[in-house]
């Protein structure tokens, strides 16, 4: 997949490191902002440098939290977020930058200062946003999400969650070639507890290769997901080994990159898949 002047080889799997730009996320209660819940930009940038070093290819900025009960962000207030951070990164780094928003305007003013790739849990549905993102020739990630943020996790059911996700997903994908994205530039996520109950979770999981099948590569975020908790019986800080068991056998059953908090450590465990798939 190449975007502007950067490229990603799916030969191997890559880490899409999360950098939160928000008060409120579920995982670093907004480290990044001060009390007045603005932005601590060289803070953020110690963050990147140690997420590239420790082995991600992709840093994915997200202004707007889309945890389970999160509230809208103002479209002004998610630029204020979001844009000065992408600028900082990528006048300070040769990094793949992606943006984890839904509004035209942040992928269009994210793009103009050097973002590479939406991250999209509405897979671009609001008004205007395929518009946005084919005119920045931005790659994009169109994830399946059942409901909004506020009420996705109120009451979820499928007939058969697998199919639904497959269907809508093709739907999306569909729908930005006609807007004019280029099919090369499209990846999709089947939204690991975005509207989904446990089972659910794990049903898609298990066919993770079904959906690898559709021609487009494959995003799975479950890092430090509540769906962890629910099979561990354990709070977000001790989640990190369940975490990375999932992000190998995604890797395993056709993932090309994995949305992460931890680094590091993801990035040792595929390695050890790799050498391993080498050997044999």
């Amino acid at each position: 997949m190449k975007t502007n002047s950067f490229s990603l080889n799916f030969s191997s799997p890559h880490i899409m490191a999360v950098l939160n730009v928000t008060p409120d996320s579920f995982f670093d209660g907004g480290i990044l902002c001060d009390r007045n819940h603005q932005i601590n930009i060289s803070l953020a940038l110690e963050k990147v440098d140690s997420y590239l070093k420790s082995g991600a290819s992709i840093i994915d900025v997200g202004g707007e939290s889309t945890r389970p009960g999160a509230e809208p962000v103002g479209v002004n207030e998610e630029l204020d977020r979001v844009v000065p951070v992408v600028e900082a990164i990528v006048e300070r780094f040769d990094a793949f930058v992606s943006v984890d928003t839904s509004s035209p305007l942040v992928i269009t003013e994210s793009a103009n200062v050097g973002a590479v790739m939406i991250n999209d849990v509405r897979a671009l549905s609001r008004k205007g946003a395929v518009e946005a993102a084919a005119m920045a020739n931005i790659s994009v990630v169109l994830m399946h999400m059942n409901g909004e943020p506020a009420n996705m996790q109120l009451a979820p059911s499928y007939k058969d969650e697998v199919d639904e996700v497959k269907s809508f997903l093709l739907e999306r994908a569909g729908i930005c070639e006609f807007g004019g994205i280029e099919r090369k530039k499209i990846l999709i996520d089947p939204g690991f507890g975005f509207g989904k109950t446990l089972e659910h979770n794990l049903q898609l999981f298990r066919s993770l290769n079904k959906l690898s099948e559709l021609g487009f590569p494959m995003v799975v975020g479950v890092s430090r997901k509540s769906m962890i908790g629910e099979i561990l019986g354990k709070p977000l800080d001790e989640r990190l080994f369940g975490s990375v068991a999932l992000a190998m056998l995604a890797v395993q059953r056709g993932a090309n990159i994995i949305r992460v908090h931890d680094v590091a450590a993801t990035a040792d465990v595929l390695k050890v898949l790799h050498a391993v798939k080498e050997e044999i």
